[in-house]
């Protein structure tokens, strides 16, 4: 009886930092960098936030003076000061395909993704989630972030569907922030590059950036620029 008993409590032993292990494989947690205002960084790990989609980083939007307003730019920027240094804690939904991480993403129990469109610096991504929709709603009604202002939906943009110049210079705060957040190692394909504003940047900061620009036209990774 006393062999039997030894023999369950290794298997158990053995079996339970398995099950462990399992239950943690989709958790990413740890400090973050902001890539764009739906995109992170925690360990090497991109990371597309589930169910929203923000301005893109060049993106303009334009006030109801006929003002111009970077919302591209101030929404990686709230993003990066919503969550600061403070680590978060990211659950995987799905993998996109750019092969990112895709994840509902929380800091100190708050869902960021939901903040974001709650702030009107994201809208609700329909074609792949319902579940901020209402935050959106809500957002607009208030006339929040990109809801006060007339902007291009950020999946028209990408499309080349602009009504806005996107070739201001990046102001010395983006800049920082930019700085932080890229590295030249190490090399990336397009595949594994989030933004235009980040091809952008390995174009010009990075000895290989060249390769990103198959045909030698300026543009980097065509896809997303």
């Amino acid at each position: 009886m006393k062999y039997l008993f030894t023999a369950a409590a290794l298997v158990l032993a053995s079996y339970t930092p398995t099950a462990a292990f399992r239950a943690e494989q989709n958790i990413i947690q740890g400090v973050a960098s902001v890539i764009d205002g739906d995109t992170l960084e925690v360990h090497g790990s991109r990371i597309r936030l589930h169910g929203i989609d923000a301005a893109e980083s060049g993106q303009v939007c334009t006030e109801r003076d006929g003002t111009k307003w970077r919302c591209g730019q101030a929404a990686a920027l709230a993003l990066a000061e919503k969550i600061s240094r403070t680590p978060i804690r990211c659950e995987q939904t799905d993998t996109d395909r750019y092969e990112r991480i895709v994840a509902r993403c929380f800091s100190k129990r708050e869902d960021l993704n939901k903040w974001m469109v709650s702030e009107g610096v994201a809208i609700a991504y329909r074609q792949y989630s319902s579940e901020y929709i209402g935050d959106e709603v809500r957002a607009r009604e208030a006339g929040k972030g990109m809801w006060r202002t007339k902007f291009d939906m950020p999946r028209d943009w990408r499309k080349g569907s602009r009504t806005s110049d996107d070739r201001a210079e990046l102001p010395a705060m983006l800049h920082q922030l930019v700085q932080r957040s890229y590295s030249c190692s190490p090399r990336r394909t397009c595949s594994q590059i989030g933004s235009c504003q980040e091809a952008r940047w390995y174009l010009d900061n990075c000895s290989w950036g060249g390769r990103l620009d198959g045909d030698s036209d300026g543009v980097p990774c065509e896809s997303i620029c």
